[in-house]
């Protein structure tokens, strides 16, 4: 194991935030766009050559685990399929992650936050560094002294580092209060409504107060009324909520160390018509 941190990222939300940042008509070698394809590489490019990682893991798994879904049928119900194009380029990014060294994960049952933080628990374990690459700040509750999440910014910013201490000041708790936190607050994108009459503040509040949501909830008699109703009405939804935003285990190995193959990753670019993503490429491998 090296010294440099191990990279982990979020391939479908690097894919997905890809293609609606970059525009469609961004085409291939087949005139069919690449720009989900060209945004994730670039963006796992930018880390790999700022923080020099041992390896890079990219990671895929299912838009929504079974078992989340069959806890709350209403997660991840809302979100749209993805339009065909992308769905196209999702096909065609592993084999293209591979050819640039990368290391690509898949899970039958899971989703890619669940291997994100197994592999970032093992490398921690193991007294190695991790990078969690993500626009998901569900994977907050992996920050420690030896992972650091790097999520993605709009405007053209890259990825920001957040670590123990930035979760504290971004919402006020620790890493580990972050799956109690989202069900106490809700988290739309995921479906999660949260309690009723709960939002960021009282959910950061009582998780101040109390440490975690049993604690909240058995001492519910001690707030107002509508938030003691909320706690003591709704636990046993809440604490399903919380089993629900909590990274299932997943047990990993941390991989061998594997640098970035530029030259063959320049060569892939190239047949699939990606020919400035080639030059930016054969250049890193000069």
């Amino acid at each position: 194991m090296g010294s440099t941190p191990l990279l982990v990222a979020d391939a479908p939300a690097l894919l997905y935030r890809a293609f609606f940042a970059l525009p469609d008509s961004i085409k291939g070698a087949d005139d069919q766009p690449v720009n989900a394809l060209l945004g994730s590489v670039n963006a796992l490019l930018q880390v790999v050559e700022e923080r020099s990682p041992r390896a890079v893991v990219v990671c895929f798994g299912q838009e929504s685990a079974a078992y989340r879904v069959e806890a709350y049928p209403p997660y991840h119900a809302a979100r749209p399929p993805a339009p065909d194009a992308l769905s196209a380029q999702f096909a065609a990014a592993p084999a293209l992650y591979e050819a640039c060294g990368w290391t690509v994960l898949d899970h039958p049952d899971l989703e890619a936050d669940d291997l994100l933080g197994a592999l970032a628990s093992a490398e921690d374990a193991a007294g190695g560094e991790a990078l969690i690459l993500t626009g998901d700040r569900d994977l907050f509750q992996c920050a420690s002294e030896r992972v650091k999440i790097l999520i993605q910014r709009t405007g053209g910013k890259g990825p920001q580092a957040v670590g123990p201490q930035d979760v504290r000041e971004w919402y006020g708790i620790g890493p580990e209060q972050v799956p109690d936190f989202i069900a106490l607050r809700g988290d739309p994108s995921d479906g999660l409504p949260g309690a009723k009459g709960i939002g960021e503040k009282t959910a950061r509040d009582l998780l101040r107060e109390h440490g975690t949501l049993d604690a909240a909830i058995a001492n519910a008699v001690r707030h107002r009324p509508l938030v003691a109703a909320a706690l003591r009405d709704d636990a046993e939804t809440l604490l399903g909520f919380r089993a629900i935003a909590t990274l299932a285990h997943v047990p990993v190995d941390p991989p061998e160390d594997g640098p970035t193959d530029f030259r063959a990753a320049a060569q892939a670019a190239r047949s699939l018509g990606m020919n400035r993503l080639g030059d930016r490429l054969e250049k890193a491998a000069a």
